[in-house]
């Protein structure tokens, strides 16, 4: 199979790529991003994502040609790139040589519109460390496909850091943006949810008192720094709290959304 090749960092189809890895605004206004890596293309190739154009260098068809594969099926144009043209597109020291674009819109949706409440859900508000965004996601795909709303003003999921740390979650699981805690909490408590608020404070409810096995939940997790906003807190049917015997005050955001979501898988199995 021969494809065009690119040999210039200056060749538009090329910068035009790798303007969706520099910024948040280029992916939203383009509804498309970018992967990198060989497993994380042909997940997106696999996952049902329309994949417009894909990127590869002549070492990576050797080395990586049972994961191109499924990439070339899927995607509209591909390219054979040089080294210079992978390192433009490549947000890591070391790239791979395997790139594609793929369209955003089948990603990640838009508030709550056709939500159907039949599993537990994980609720994050302005999570602003694409790591730890992408691990979360990672481990709500492992533990069970938690539906997964991204509150306020979180960073982007579809960013290369977030992509990485997910290692395809994104493309697995239900994921949806909703900037308006009322709208998101009304909705769920309309659905028959109860939504529980994970709070830093011995006063709550410990996680592991907690009764998930009956009815339908959503636990929300917030900002790194700042814990859920006010707004959010009121919102919640009750606060729980992960019990702590040692001297740190708070867990970071992704290990406290993996204990809790820990928790709700395990008795919901039940």
């Amino acid at each position: 199979m021969e494809h065009l090749r690119i040999t210039s960092r200056r060749n538009p189809v090329a910068r035009a790529a790798a303007a969706l890895a520099a910024s948040s605004r280029e992916r939203r206004e383009r509804d498309a991003f970018l992967c990198e890596g060989a497993r994380l293309c042909r997940d997106a190739a696999l996952s049902g994502v329309e994949v417009p154009v894909c990127f590869y260098t002549d070492e990576a068809a050797v080395k990586y040609q049972e994961y191109l594969e499924p990439l070339w099926r899927v995607c509209g144009e591909a390219f054979v790139i040089d080294p210079p043209v992978a390192q433009l597109l490549s947000s890591t020291k070391t790239p791979q040589g395997v790139f594609c674009v793929c369209r955003r819109a089948g990603a990640v949706a838009e508030g709550v519109v056709g939500f159907q409440p039949r599993r537990p859900c994980l609720i994050l508000e302005n999570i602003q460390d694409p790591g730890n965004l992408g691990a979360i996601l990672r481990t709500a795909e492992a533990l069970g496909g938690f539906r997964v709303f991204l509150l306020g003003d979180c960073c982007d999921p579809l960013s290369p850091k977030a992509l990485r740390a997910s290692m395809g979650a994104v493309f697995r699981i239900e994921l949806a943006l909703e900037p308006s805690p009322q709208q998101l909490f009304a909705t769920l408590a309309r659905m028959g949810y109860a939504c529980h608020g994970a709070v830093p404070d011995c006063k709550a409810r410990p996680v592991d008192a907690m009764d998930f096995a009956q009815g339908l939940h959503a636990v929300a997790i917030g900002n790194e720094g700042g814990g859920l906003t006010k707004a959010a807190v009121s919102l919640c049917t009750d606060l729980v709290t992960i019990p702590m015997g040692g001297r740190a005050e708070s867990l970071n955001a992704a290990a406290a959304a993996t204990i809790l979501l820990w928790e709700m898988a395990r008795k919901q199995e039940r």
